[in-house]
């Protein structure tokens, strides 16, 4: 199988991370919860892997690194902490449903919702933001690349946006985390949610969460957490505040193992490797009768999805017949981003998306290119 779905999660894994993850289910206690070996190697991971995460996204505190189980529940746990009904949110038609659904969720409970709208290429204008403002505008939530056409959102134009304005920013790093430098100092983001399973390349059921210091969120949710269990309430220090229950100690040890890898190989290595394919393939594919590309090819920087259709071949049976026909995975569909394709114009068709990692090959590559001419011609 030639594996092109990276952009949902990233398959192969780097080589250590399921040998920690065994290892750390032989070895590891619970941690936080006691002061013998097993559970202090658990807890000795636990922090690194902060410090590793604290590292790789400017985060200038490691204890302000929460784990969670991924990044829809990264942000659903900021969304949730941090706004309230009478406040006013800015986000981007670009989103993914883990940004979408809690915004609608919010918006009937009485935070008001504005979207930057995307044309039909995908693109928005930054100008919109200011439009957007309000008196009430308290943050802006979106997306540092597309998981549909794998554009980029400008990170340093939209922090200066929230900073000027005093508005909080919120950023989901799904598709970019692990591929693209992202610090949240000089890109004066306050919140980044990330997850562990796609260009970080760790285990699924990882995620997290990084906060500045000014940041203050509400606990979403309460419980056992192996200190102060006399109070009532949630221990409101960082990262206890938002790490009720026990946490995937033996995930996060693979995570760590991913982390290591990255700092190793160094992104800019994993993003040249990964663009150089997408482009390849770009260019093969993008002059095919009958195959439209989505998204913005002349763009320095984008992460490595080409996403396309055929004629009007539905995205579902093409992403079969590859799949069967010509053994190469891709992923079909609304991708869990329905304002995208509507402003692509894609909710009856959908896309079939090709998402690279830094583990695939030219080889691969070419053949996924040679299988869409294939059936390009077929389609005529």
């Amino acid at each position: 199988m030639i594996y092109l779905d990276n952009a949902a999660t990233t398959h192969p894994k780097p080589p250590g991370v399921a040998a920690a993850v065994a290892a750390a289910m032989d070895g590891f206690g619970n941690c936080g919860r006691g002061a013998y070996q097993d559970a202090l190697s658990a807890a000795r991971v636990v922090y690194e892997t902060r410090e590793q995460a604290a590292e790789l996204f400017g985060c200038s505190r490691p204890d302000h690194v929460v784990f969670t189980a991924n990044i829809t529940e990264s942000l659903n746990i900021a969304l949730f902490g941090l706004l309230n009904p009478g406040d006013h949110v800015i986000s981007t038609d670009l989103e993914h449903n883990s940004v979408l659904r809690p915004l609608y969720r919010l918006q009937k409970a009485g935070t008001a919702v504005d979207f930057v709208p995307a044309d039909s290429n995908g693109q928005i204008d930054y100008e919109d933001f200011t439009r957007l403002l309000r008196p009430q505008t308290r943050a802006v939530v979106c997306t540092h690349a597309s998981n549909v056409t794998g554009d980029l959102t400008d990170l340093d134009k939209i922090g200066s946006f929230c900073r000027s304005h005093g508005l909080l920013f919120i950023l989901d790093t799904a598709q970019t985390a692990g591929v693209f430098p992202i610090d949240m100092e000089r890109q004066q983001i306050d919140v980044v949610c990330f997850t562990g399973h796609k260009g970080l390349m760790g285990p699924q059921g990882t995620g997290g969460i990084c906060l500045r210091e000014h940041v203050e969120i509400r606990p979403w949710k309460t419980g056992g957490t192996g200190v102060q269990s006399f109070l009532e309430d949630q221990p409101m220090e960082y990262p206890t505040r938002l790490e009720a229950g026990t946490l995937n100690s033996h995930g996060i040890a693979g995570l760590h193992a991913a982390l290591a890898f990255l700092k190793e190989t160094g992104l800019e290595t994993i993003h040249r490797r990964e663009d150089a394919m997408a482009r390849r393939f770009y260019e093969a594919v993008r002059k095919l009768p009958g195959v439209r590309v989505y998204g913005n090819f002349t763009a320095q920087e984008r992460a490595a999805v080409v996403s396309l259709n055929i004629a009007d071949l539905d995205a579902a049976d093409v992403s079969d017949e590859l799949g069967e026909r010509f053994q190469i995975a891709t992923r079909p569909g609304a991708h869990c981003a329905p304002r995208m394709h509507r402003a692509l114009g894609t909710e009856r068709q959908g896309i079939v998306r090709f998402s690279w990692s830094y583990f695939n090959s030219e080889e691969e590559t070419d053949l996924a290119a040679e299988a869409v001419r294939i059936l390009a011609a077929e389609a005529r």
